[in-house]
């Protein structure tokens, strides 16, 4: 009781007009986006009938000139490339995509007994018959190889593989003849108790989605049940989230009929759009809820928490923005490409929660209180209320103690960053996939067969160019050579103008042994073989390719950096019109990635706690996952920069000075960025039960990374830092505050706005000092 009356003679104090500052519920935004949230409030039945239009206009898009997902890499100017394009323009009749079927006898026995033998010849026989033969619409077999040719059958005499190649590069769409050449060899060796395994260009497995978003969304509803404590106001941002989904999916297979989208990026959509559409209308029907509490009309509070709330969600998805479109500067397609889709989510839930919401939140009015949960007390979103929360005395608990808080948080997070330099990029090779995946078990099988780098060759392309001995020269310069364990003869095209050489390394293609080997033959080996001719040699394979992926990304890095920082910087200190603001949101959101990184550096490479996510054997880092994850990241772990610090900056400016506008916003906003971030994170973590490694990877990242920048950075160390430098937070250099547009994160309202003051003695609240 006491604790209550000390509140809320808080309350009346902070809100006295004495003291110039008016309540959050007392002020009308003004401006553009003011005036269109109170057309979607006024006019809530055109803004849904808008947006049914507009939806049943993309699905007829998708209709005429919507396309299927498919894998296509090109990293421009590499020596991967160079070789990629030499065997497509000369090697013509071998562009289809290979599936390796792999046969193995029980351990112990051999493959090659007259009823086993019986078995595979049948099975390769019916292959070649004409219901595997390609037609115009269909993909089909060209040829399949013997796998008991000396070269297909290993030394044990348990284990052989036959090349099926098809007639086409292998999509989505061919998946059905792929799996029918998989069944029918299933059935024909089964009775002779034979193991067939399959992997190969033309084995990848769809990914799964449905189990990771189910999850997720039952962690977001039974967050939000807690948060709410109604049911009516827990399913808004679900059903928004579902929505924005949907429709996010419906530009995606849009943008996949106009150019080449990566069959991973649905996982990526899913993860970032659940996760943003619930956060970002968590926090406007938050803001909708305490101004109704306030007194407001469901008109007036939904028109108001579009201006405030929404303003904050647009400059939110503008962070996002900032760092996909970074992307570019790598130069590579399909990460930018992978990036842009990843973002849809964002855009769709944007654009919604700043009409659609609004509209449903103005026809909702007082219901949003209804269907409450049972055995729990109801929230009261108050003034005096939020004062008295847990997280309001957290708040003062930071700001009463920043001089121990931020030195001790401050290297907590930088001790974690500093475990992403054991990272090593590269590629995760398919013996570190889930054991359930039959590429996982032919690889396991032809590594045991023919050894770890059989799995991984290493093929040299040579442009002759009049030089007809080069790839001989270079066959017999790499026979012998350290980490080597075979080189084939130069295969020659037709014309003779092309051959390439392929090697098989001692190591697997992760295997950081098999990347220097590959460094060797590009620094040394072949560049002596072509020495004094015109010859032209590339060194490429899976190995290489990622090799040059990952040169690519540390080369262009910087530029990358710079852009999305410096952008960032001047977009947030025109917003929050404060360089020291800014500045503290990219630094600290840098360490909160260095954070993911390293987290995932010790569990996916060095093995920590590997065994709960479903894989049990480590390997690097893919190459492509810290840009896109970065860009991704960048622009989400701003948005808990932006949702908490619009609203103290509106207190700020409103007449607290910055130690109790610190207090005030999280004590005003701080529940709800927690809940969004265990929403999302949880969202993010539950995507590492997916089968897919690189899926379980950016789970993995994202969650650990989103977790920390929310519960540890915003909440705790940017608030102490702010506090021990006080009113220099909001410090900018004249001329720059002249030259930036003058567009604030924060709505502008009517009236006068209070200049800060130095703060007055107070009546002491629990939790409170000094």
């Amino acid at each position: 009781m006491e604790l209550e009356q000390e509140a809320t003679q808080m309350t009346e104090y902070t809100a006295h007009e004495g003291n110039g500052r008016r309540a959050a519920h007392e002020r009308q935004a003004t401006g553009g986006l003011a005036r269109w949230a109170r057309f979607c409030a006024t006019h809530p039945w055109r803004v849904l009938l808008g947006w049914l239009a507009i939806v049943f206009v993309l699905i007829g898009l998708v209709a005429t000139v919507g396309g299927s997902l498919r894998d296509e890499f090109e990293i421009p100017g590499s020596d991967t490339q160079r070789a990629t394009d030499l065997i497509e323009a000369e090697f013509a009749s071998e562009q289809g995509g290979v599936l390796n079927i792999v046969f193995a006898a029980p351990e112990g026995e051999q493959l090659d007994t007259p009823s086993r033998r019986d078995a595979i010849d049948k099975a390769i026989a019916e292959l070649r018959t004409a219901t595997f033969k390609p037609t115009e619409d269909k993909a089909g077999l060209e040829s399949v190889s013997d796998p008991f040719d000396e070269q297909t059958f290993s030394e044990q005499g348990r284990i052989a593989y036959a090349e099926a190649q098809f007639d086409r590069v292998i999509y989505d769409e061919d998946r059905e003849s792929v799996v029918a050449v998989q069944d029918a060899v299933r059935e024909a060796v089964a009775p002779a108790g034979l193991t067939v395994e399959y992997n190969g260009e033309a084995e990848f497995p769809p990914i799964e989605q449905g189990t990771s978003e189910l999850l997720g969304l039952l962690a977001a509803i039974i967050v939000l049940l807690i948060v709410f404590r109604t049911f009516a106001a827990t399913f808004i941002p679900i059903v928004l989230a579902i929505v924005a989904l949907a429709t996010a999916f419906l530009l995606l297979f849009i943008l996949a009929g106009l150019t080449d989208i990566n069959t991973i990026t649905p996982i990526l959509v899913t993860m970032i759009g659940l996760g943003v559409g619930i956060d970002y209308s968590l926090f406007i029907v938050t803001r909708f809820r305490q101004l109704l509490h306030e007194g407001l009309s469901p008109r007036d509070a939904a028109a108001e928490a579009g201006a405030s709330a929404g303003r904050a969600v647009l400059f939110a998805g503008l962070t996002v923005a900032i760092g996909v479109t970074g992307l570019a500067f790598f130069g590579l397609d399909f990460v930018t490409k992978l990036g842009i889709g990843s973002a849809l989510g964002v855009l769709t839930t944007v654009l919604l929660a700043n009409s659609l919401l609004i509209a449903v939140l103005r026809l909702l009015g007082h219901k949003i209180d209804r269907l409450k949960l049972p055995f729990l007390p109801a929230i009261d979103d108050s003034d005096a209320a939020r004062e008295r929360t847990l997280v309001a005395r957290w708040g003062r608990f930071v700001t009463g103690n920043a001089k121990i808080v931020f030195p001790v948080v401050l290297l907590l997070v930088i001790a974690l960053a500093a475990t992403s330099g054991l990272v090593r990029l590269g590629v995760g090779d398919q013996g570190t996939q889930p054991t359930e995946q039959t590429a996982r078990r032919a690889y396991d099988l032809l590594a045991e067969g023919f050894g770890p780098g059989f799995n991984g060759p290493i093929p040299i392309v040579v442009d002759v160019n009049g030089d007809a001995e080069a790839p001989q020269r270079i066959f017999e310069r790499v026979q012998g050579l350290a980490g080597v364990a075979s080189a084939g003869e130069p295969q020659l095209n037709d014309e003779n103008t092309v051959g390439i050489v392929f090697v098989t390394p001692d190591t697997a293609p992760q295997a950081e042994e098999t990347d220097k080997l590959v460094d060797r033959l590009r620094a040394e080996v072949v560049p002596a073989a072509v020495q004094g001719g015109d010859a032209v040699a590339y060194v490429s394979g899976q190995t290489a390719a990622f090799k040059d992926i990952g040169d690519r990304i540390t080369e262009r890095a910087p530029l990358f950096l710079l852009y999305i920082i410096g952008v960032t910087f001047l977009v947030l200190a025109m917003a929050f019109r404060s360089i020291v603001v800014s500045l503290t949101a990219a630094v600290t959101t840098i360490l909160s990635a260095f954070v993911g990184f390293g987290v995932l550096t010790l569990v996916v490479q060095e093995g920590h706690l590997l065994g709960l996510t479903g894989l049990d054997r480590t390997g690097p880092i893919e190459t492509f996952i810290p840009p896109i994850a970065f860009a991704i990241l960048f622009g989400l772990s701003m948005d808990y920069m932006v949702f908490l610090m619009s609203r103290i900056r509106e207190e700020h400016v409103h007449g607290l000075p910055t130690r109790d506008a610190l207090e005030h916003g999280i004590a005003a906003i701080g529940r709800v960025v927690v809940a969004a971030a265990v929403i999302m994170g949880t969202v993010f973590a539950a995507f590492i039960l997916s089968g897919d490694r690189v899926s379980k990877e950016f789970g993995i990242l994202l969650a650990v990374a989103i977790l920390t920048d929310a519960l540890i950075v915003r909440m705790t160390l940017v608030p102490s830092f702010f506090t021990l430098i006080g009113e220099k937070t909001w410090y900018i250099p004249r001329w720059l505050d002249r030259v930036l547009p003058n567009i604030t994160v924060e709505a502008p309202h009517d009236g006068e706005r209070p200049v800060p003051r130095q703060p007055e003695p107070r009546p002491q609240v629990e939790g409170r000092s000094s």
